[in-house]
């Protein structure tokens, strides 16, 4: 995948993702083959216990990539209980406070705001392809309605003319987020792990 830009790589980990998904049932099966017996399922059980994504970087530098693609195929079956309980028990309400990140120059504008004003943020890393990011972006909007002093900006990745920021920042897989406070990051998340991300934003926010 040399060449290819950050958004590129991680959209196609993405594809692969898909097409391994939907024949997921069959790899840790009767038909399992000889390469994956044996890792399939400590594999599966791993990663199902974890709401990391599956970036490029961990499907090309697998020593095995098929046991790579069984880890894609069902790293994100735990989650919907886990959103389920969450976003249920969510009580906040009132306007979403999330601003959509178009440029490069409306990141680096809202950046240096928030850098020279000491001020807090939150700016989560998405893409419309990603699926764990379809799952934790409803959460991600009922929190800042449930933080309406620390706005929320919102990056997709495809945007054109974001790749400088993207490598800039070391943005390789997505959902990321990063935390601001008092101009400063703070903390970063990396994956759709919904109660990591309500502490965080509790244990930085809840007291301003």
């Amino acid at each position: 995948m040399q060449g290819k830009s950050p958004s590129e790589r991680m959209k196609w980990s993405s594809v692969i993702g898909t097409i391994l998904r939907r024949g997921a049932s069959n790899l840790v099966g009767l038909s399992t083959p000889p390469i994956l017996g044996e890792t399939a399922a400590p594999l599966a059980n791993l990663i199902s216990s974890s709401n990391a994504p599956i970036s490029w970087k961990f499907l090309v530098g697998s020593p095995s990539f098929a046991t790579a693609a069984t880890a894609s195929a069902v790293f994100h079956a735990s989650t919907p209980l886990q959103f389920n309980r969450s976003f249920s028990s969510s009580a906040g309400s009132g306007s979403s406070n999330v601003v959509l990140i178009k440029t490069e120059e409306e990141f680096n504008s809202s950046l240096k705001d928030v850098q020279d004003k000491s001020l807090p943020a939150v700016y989560y890393f998405t893409a419309v392809w990603c699926g764990p990011c379809k799952f934790i972006s409803p959460v991600v909007t009922q929190l800042s309605k449930e933080y309406p002093h620390v706005p929320t900006y919102k990056i997709d990745i495809d945007q054109e003319g974001l790749n400088s920021v993207l490598n800039r920042l070391f943005i390789t897989s997505v959902p990321t987020l990063h935390f601001y406070q008092n101009g400063k990051k703070a903390a970063e998340i990396v994956g759709a792990d919904v109660n990591r991300l309500e502490e965080t934003m509790e244990e930085l926010y809840g007291k301003d």
